[in-house]
């Protein structure tokens, strides 16, 4: 199978923009197993609801949902499962420190193959928005838009 030439966008998370303001960016392997690879790049895959959290010492992503591989056998995947995400020793020190205080979260940006064909996740250190933000960002779109159309 020939390898892919440029980064294909697999999924996004298009709501994280709207609830969270973005502190820190990183790009993470996952960890899947070969059932969970194809059904990616079949793109049946979901990080609208996911989240990430620390495990001991590891970096894991939760609630994404990756369906079942349709050729799949008996040894399919868990949809749901906890995933593995793989980054440097420095970056999850970092991510440590940084998670500390109080409101932060990390949250799954967008999904992708890089070129060399291996899924990549690209992860965000944010900060949950207030209501009067949420509204301000709304009003901000809003403008944005009637000043194209002109």
């Amino acid at each position: 199978m020939e390898k892919a030439k440029e980064e294909i966008t697999i999924s996004k998370n298009r709501k994280a923009s709207f609830e969270y303001f973005f502190l820190d960016e990183y790009t993470a392997g996952i960890q899947l197993t070969g059932t969970e690879i194809k059904s990616v790049r079949l793109n049946q895959v979901s990080i609208a609801e996911a989240y990430c959290v620390f495990d001991k010492s590891d970096l894991v992503i939760r609630n994404m949902n990756i369906e079942h591989y349709k050729e799949g056998t008996y040894n399919n995947h868990a949809p749901r499962r906890d995933r593995k995400l793989l980054l440097n020793y420095t970056e999850l020190k970092k991510l440590t420190g940084k998670l500390k205080d109080k409101g932060l979260t990390i949250i799954p940006i967008r999904l992708f193959i890089n070129e060399r064909g291996l899924a990549k996740l690209q992860i965000t250190l944010a900060k949950g928005k207030k209501n009067y933000d949420k509204r301000e960002s709304i009003k901000q779109k809003d403008v944005k838009r009637q000043l194209d159309r002109l």
